[in-house]
């Protein structure tokens, strides 16, 4: 395998720089030595798997909050120095795409959707509820740093509206006491399940590491779609839709 540093195409990185970071923050001295020779060979793994380098950056991104807990300056450098491009570059990306943070985020993110079906059943009123509870509102994050707030606009999990997102595990049919006994579930390092999908709720770090492309092997626990999403299916069977559809499709 090319190692990244060989690659002719860029200016080769300066990991020698006294720090990743030309932006106030509070993360931006230098990476320890072990940290950045860890970030180097993920990242040349995940350089790897695109036939343009620059193509690398939303899975870098990802891999830099794995490590900083947030998109920091030291990291939107680091990821400009190794894929040839400017951080303003970098800064465009990562300041379009919601799940990349700008500032530290907390271990856990929670998701309220209050988009309009989820809001109608129950979810701007989970919203007020957990805010309330917490004292924060939306991307604000508990001052022991276990728990960053977001409002979202869907959760795509409208079949089981309200729903409450941890890390991006679904919680379903949620109440504001339910959603509340999440929150202190979470804060107080209880086991969580999810209603559907992994068997727990893995930190904002370890989910970003998913999200850079190294599995953690929970992808395929759980079941995936519950009764809700399959009502319709089923349904259309009980009526013969489907044999319908099939014949029609065999017939053409």
């Amino acid at each position: 395998m090319t190692n990244i540093d060989d690659k002719p195409n860029h200016d080769k990185p300066n990991h020698d720089k006294p720090n990743y970071g030309v932006v106030p923050a509070p993360v931006t001295e230098a990476y320890p030595d072990d940290v950045m020779a860890g970030l180097l060979a993920d990242a040349e793994l995940i350089v790897a798997r695109y036939p343009r380098e620059r193509s690398a950056l939303l899975p870098l991104l990802h891999l830099v909050q794995s490590v900083d807990g947030y998109v920091s300056p030291r990291g939107i450098e680091l990821c400009a120095d190794l894929l040839g491009l400017t951080g303003a570059e970098v800064s465009g990306v990562a300041t379009f795409y919601t799940q990349f943070k700008r500032h530290p985020n907390g271990k856990y993110t929670l998701g309220v959707c209050t988009n309009t079906l989820c809001a109608i059943m129950g979810g701007d009123e989970i919203w007020a509820s957990v805010s309330d509870y917490l004292g924060i509102g939306h991307d604000e994050t508990t001052a022991d740093g276990l728990v960053t707030l977001e409002r979202i606009e869907c959760n795509a999990a409208c079949d089981y509206a309200p729903v409450v997102m941890a890390n991006w595990e679904f919680f379903d049919n949620q109440t504001p006491t339910s959603a509340k006994a999440l929150v202190d579930d979470l804060r107080s390092g209880a086991p969580v399940t999810p209603t559907r999908g992994a068997s727990k709720v893995c930190s904002f770090k370890q989910v970003s590491r998913v999200l850079a492309g190294f599995h953690d092997g929970l992808a395929d626990e759980g079941v995936g779609a519950g009764p809700a999403s399959l009502a319709g299916l089923k349904v259309a069977r009980a009526s013969g839709a489907t044999t319908q559809a099939a014949a029609g499709k065999a017939k053409k």
